[in-house]
């Protein structure tokens, strides 16, 4: 009998694990999110003790984490050089450790359950946004990736954030247990789920008019992105006849953009193909091989290494060259990727360089977030507010961002090593809370794809395609998208921050003092 209910506690929160994952892109099946979570709270709500409560939650995570980043096998191999036994034990390895979102969302519900029956459509979405906003993770992602493709459910990301999204799905999955398992709280569940999404329905509908209004009246500037789909190697090492070549495809590229329209012109992160010096202060001359802008003068946005010596470790920068071909501004990448761009404890065992190729691990992290100004002809400024990589999907990045008041979001990133299939697309989903965030457009420059516009609104307007270059090279490629200028970071999200997150957490502690607090005769 125990046997058997293990068994069906281990297929409904497996059957979650997998609504979950489907529920995101690529799948986009979208509306499993909103009965996603149903099986596994039935499982662990009823589980016979805490610890195996415990280890059903983590599995449920182990599931869904699996199904969303089975690209990790093949990024690890291709990245470090693993064989396929050892990419999939670390691919394990951080199934198992981002499943503790899951676990400490099942250790603090049902601590707070078996205690007292309060409902699990007021229990389940706050310890759900408290532990995906507090839970460290190398790739943020939260349930509310599922819903990015639909702009009226994710327009309440202005007030708090992504982690809003995530509550508003889990307190209709909640409300739902409640009304499956006839709690007596089942009526009042199903009416105040109902009015608060109807609420957050409506304050969307609201919203995106508004937005709209002023979307329409605001002047835009023609962005040329260009796509290089270059095959990078591992530690840069490349000829320069490569370096060459690759220049070459991103001026053409930029050249047909300019005369399709292109008022700024946008490469990807770290395409410029050799390390500049900090001081670099304007374009080659002509006769030198290097020139940037060769045959356009249009301001051009790029990625390129910069370092202080040779001797130095480099910066991932985004650099600005205006009109005239001076350096109108650079700004360096903050948040470094753990593995990639620097080695977590480093600095204290200096052996773990020893683990990762020659080059992984090499970069420093930049002062803090900034602005690069683009003058225009005719004296109209517009503020860029420049996202290196994976910055585009960090909340409280973001919200830094947000505090100078950007009048657009420019994403510079890669994501080669990754495939096309899978986390591409899970990129440009999490970028989308971006603009809603901050209520500015986001343009994407991405090496091989997706290169994409999303508006303020969080639509996605434009894109190219998702590319494999070590196994589908295509030629450089680009589109020209035209964004509305609007002074961003005016939300309530900028001005509090994660707020909503702290706010589940200290609803949580409160309900968690109430339901142990000593009864009176105890």
């Amino acid at each position: 009998m125990h046997a058997s209910n293990r068994y069906i506690g281990f297929g409904l929160v497996t059957l979650s694990g997998c609504l979950w994952f489907l529920a995101c892109t690529p799948f986009d099946w979208s509306a499993l999110a909103w009965v996603a979570a149903v099986p596994m709270l039935l499982a662990i709500d009823r589980a016979p003790t805490l610890k195996g409560a415990l280890l059903l939650g983590w599995w449920a995570g182990v599931v869904e984490t699996a199904g969303g980043f089975y690209w990790l096998i093949d990024t690890t191999q291709r990245f470090t050089d693993f064989p396929w036994i050892g990419a999939a034990l670390v691919f394990a390895l951080f199934c198992a450790t981002r499943a503790i979102i899951f676990l400490a969302f099942t250790g603090i519900v049902c601590a707070i359950r078996r205690r007292r029956p309060v409902p699990m459509a007021l229990a389940a979405p706050l310890v759900m946004a408290m532990c995906e906003c507090f839970v460290p993770q190398v790739f943020p992602s939260g349930q509310w990736i599922s819903q990015a493709w639909h702009p009226l459910v994710i327009q309440i990301t202005e007030l708090t954030g992504p982690f809003g999204v995530t509550a508003l799905l889990m307190l209709v999955n909640g409300a739902l247990y409640d009304v499956l398992v006839k709690a007596p709280s089942a009526r009042r569940s199903a009416i105040a789920a109902a009015v608060i999404l109807a609420a957050a329905l409506g304050f969307g509908a609201v919203r995106m008019r508004q937005v709209d209004e002023l979307i329409a009246h605001a002047p835009r500037l023609e962005i040329g992105l260009v796509q290089p789909n270059f095959a990078y190697t591992n530690d840069g090492d490349f000829s320069r006849e490569e370096a060459l070549h690759e220049l070459a495809a991103l001026q053409e590229q930029s050249r047909r953009l300019v005369q399709a329209g292109a008022q700024l012109v946008v490469w990807s992160e770290g395409s410029y193909p050799v390390a500049l010096p900090r001081d670099f202060s304007a374009d080659f001359s002509p006769d030198s091989p290097a020139m940037i802008r060769r045959g356009f003068a249009t301001p051009v946005l790029f990625g390129a290494n910069t370092f202080e010596s040779e001797e130095s470790d480099a910066f991932n920068s985004a650099l600005l060259l205006d009109q005239a071909g001076q350096a109108a501004g650079r700004y360096d990448k903050v948040r470094l990727m753990a593995f990639g761009e620097y080695i977590p404890g480093v600095d204290h065992f200096p052996w773990l360089r020893n683990l990762l190729p020659a080059g992984i691990g090499r970069f420093k992290a930049g002062a803090g977030p900034a602005v690069l100004s683009l003058q225009q002809p005719g004296g109209q400024t517009w503020h860029l507010g420049p996202l290196i990589c994976y910055e585009d999907l960090l909340p409280e990045f973001i919200h830094d961002v947000g505090a100078l008041h950007p009048d657009m979001l420019v994403n510079l990133t890669s994501d080669q090593w990754f495939g096309a299939a899978s986390e591409p697309w899970e990129h440009l989903a999490l970028s989308v809370f971006s603009t809603i965030e901050l209520r500015v457009a986001l343009v994407r420059s991405v090496n091989s794809g997706i290169s994409a516009m999303i508006d303020p609104n969080g639509r996605l307007l434009a894109k190219t395609y998702a590319d494999d270059p070590y196994r589908h090279p295509r030629a450089a490629d680009g589109i020209v998208v035209s964004a509305p200028k609007m002074s961003g970071g005016h939300t309530l999200f900028v001005a509090w921050g994660n707020w909503f997150a702290y706010l589940c957490a200290f609803a949580t502690c409160i309900i968690a003092l109430l339901v142990y607090r000593p009864r009176r005769g105890a």
